[in-house]
């Protein structure tokens, strides 16, 4: 992966290159960039595909003592990264709290960004989504230290499948889980990270609120996919930001939890890739 320095420190990210649309991909809570590399591989021929590993609770390297690590914060650093790579037409993928991402972004301008895909992401009042992220928030409130005895519990299969974890989020998925749990187990930089940013979920949750609702000036192609049974993600939010969005559209992937990357990456990629045309597609489309 490469990296590059922003304002909150040091950024990891995957740029697969090439001519065709650019599109950034954005993770959610205690995860990587690593959550979008069946979709990549999917989408690589035909799409540039921008993956950060943004400050969430699974980067590698702890940021600067003072980087606001908010979701507002980790809003504004897409934003400078789109920025540092001078990247423009940008398809902005969200998938979990990298759905609030795209809308908290979006409510900040979003200049650079073209199209918008929310894909069974935190909206309205689901922040912390559910018992999975009302678990984790409560959970950061203990001493980094403390957090991290915690998080302990997470080396063990049977608790990363638990319902307060990540097993009404994916189904196929307990190998990436293992692996975004590393960080916030063994680095204390990463725990403090990752308290301070679960400290901030009271005043993200009203401002991802109002993000939502600032939907309904973004009028640029919008794409909404949310997974069909969704527990986590309520599918009634799906078609209620697809409904805000004056370009929205909806598709429901069926056999899916939130973590659409992961349960169906192949079905995810065939709407974006319907969703954002490849060059030679569209070349007379205008």
């Amino acid at each position: 992966m490469k990296e590059t320095e922003l304002s909150a420190g040091t950024i990891a990210y995957e740029d697969t290159g090439g001519d065709g649309p650019t599109v950034v991909l954005l993770h959610g809570l205690m995860m990587d960039a690593s959550l979008w590399d069946a979709t990549v591989a999917a989408l690589s021929a035909t799409h540039r595909c921008v993956v950060p590993t943004l400050p969430m609770g699974a980067h590698r390297t702890p940021m600067r003592a003072g980087a606001d690590l908010s979701l507002c914060g980790t809003a504004r650093t897409v934003a400078e990264l789109l920025d540092r790579l001078d990247l423009t037409d940008v398809t902005l993928v969200g998938n979990d709290t990298g759905g609030a991402l795209v809308q908290l972004a979006v409510a900040d301008g979003a200049a650079r960004v073209g199209r918008i895909v929310l894909a069974s992401c935190e909206a309205f009042d689901n922040y912390p989504a559910r018992l999975t992220g009302t678990t984790l928030a409560l959970a950061g409130r203990l001493p980094p230290r403390l957090f991290g005895m915690f998080m302990q519990q997470m080396r063990l299969r049977p608790v990363r499948r638990l319902p307060i974890a990540f097993g009404r989020l994916t189904a196929h998925g307990d190998a990436a889980t293992r692996r975004w749990m590393r960080p916030v187990l063994t680095s204390p930089g990463i725990r403090r990270d990752t308290v301070r940013t679960l400290r901030a979920a009271p005043s993200d949750a009203r401002r991802l609120t109002a993000a939502a609702e600032s939907l309904r000036d973004f009028d640029r192609p919008a794409l909404v996919v949310w997974a069909a049974g969704d527990r986590v993600m309520p599918p009634e939010h799906g078609r209620r930001l697809a409904a805000l969005l004056p370009q929205g559209r909806l598709e429901e992937v069926p056999d899916s939890r939130t973590l659409i990357p992961l349960d169906r990456p192949e079905e995810l990629a065939r709407a974006v890739k319907g969703f954002v045309p490849a060059l030679s597609s569209d070349a007379g489309s205008g």
